[in-house]
């Protein structure tokens, strides 16, 4: 019993260290084939409007909640403690530096990472990936490249986008149902806004891009099992997207607040 237990334990480590070796890989040739980034622009720029584009109306409206959101709880919190004139200053940094980063990245996860697995897990599945290779064109510098460059590149500007819906769906809510005005509210976050917090915060939002591009592809190339894998897949790469933004999120807050 206590043999089986540690060979399930030694089994799992060694999967996870494989696999931590197979993403590594694969970024490094991402990092190789940027030299490659001026003949793919075509592809980039593809990706770049299918992740940025076609991503912003969903960011946007969970961002008006998330906004409306952070002043109803944060009313609550400074009900009684501190005075509501603080509602501007301690929503805005909320959602600068915690709550428009992480649940962008999450979303970005969800629609960009898992399409990413299954656009590239089918292509797998299908043999088309194989016939890129006897073609001699290098699966990482065609499909995961443009991706991962994409992801990079428009997550900060999704999470500025989102930042400023938030702060105004937490204004509105400030005002009509909490009793601030516009000047105390907006005084409020002129008092407590730094630099530094919004460029951290956009620090994080270009890890986490990455990060979801990188394991979409890398799940997608090593997807098998026809469209029962491919499903399996589109499933990992969600969750394993979302568990490393949260993941990254504490180390980041370490490092960059």
């Amino acid at each position: 019993m206590v043999s089986r237990f540690f060979e399930i334990i030694g089994r799992k480590v060694l999967n996870f260290l494989m696999e931590l070796g197979q993403v590594t890989i694969l970024l490094i040739g991402i990092i190789k084939s940027l030299r490659f980034l001026k003949k793919n622009k075509r592809n980039v720029l593809y990706q770049m409007e299918h992740i940025g584009i076609g991503s912003l109306p969903l960011v946007l409206i969970i961002a008006a909640f998330t906004g409306a959101v952070a002043a109803w709880q944060a009313a609550y919190q400074l009900k009684g403690i501190a005075p509501m004139s603080l509602l501007g200053g301690t929503t805005s940094r909320a959602i600068i530096t915690e709550l428009g980063p992480v649940l962008t990245g999450i979303v970005i996860a969800g629609r960009v990472g898992a399409s990413i697995a299954a656009e590239l897990g089918t292509m797998k599945v299908t043999e088309q990936i194989d016939a890129l290779e006897i073609m001699a064109v290098p699966p990482v510098r065609f499909l995961a490249m443009p991706r991962v460059v994409a992801s990079v590149c428009m997550m900060p500007v999704l999470v500025v986008f989102a930042n400023v819906i938030s702060v105004f769906g937490a204004f509105l809510v400030s005002k009509y149902f909490i009793g601030v005005s516009f000047s105390v509210f907006f005084i409020s976050v002129k008092k407590f806004f730094l630099f530094s917090d919004f460029t951290g915060g956009l620090i994080k939002t270009v890890v986490f891009g990455g990060v979801t591009a990188l394991l979409g592809c890398h799940i997608g190339f090593h997807t098998s099992g026809g469209a029962e894998g491919v499903g399996q897949a589109t499933i990992r790469s969600f969750v394993l997207s979302a568990a490393m933004i949260l993941i990254l999120d504490y180390f980041l807050w370490m490092l960059l607040f």
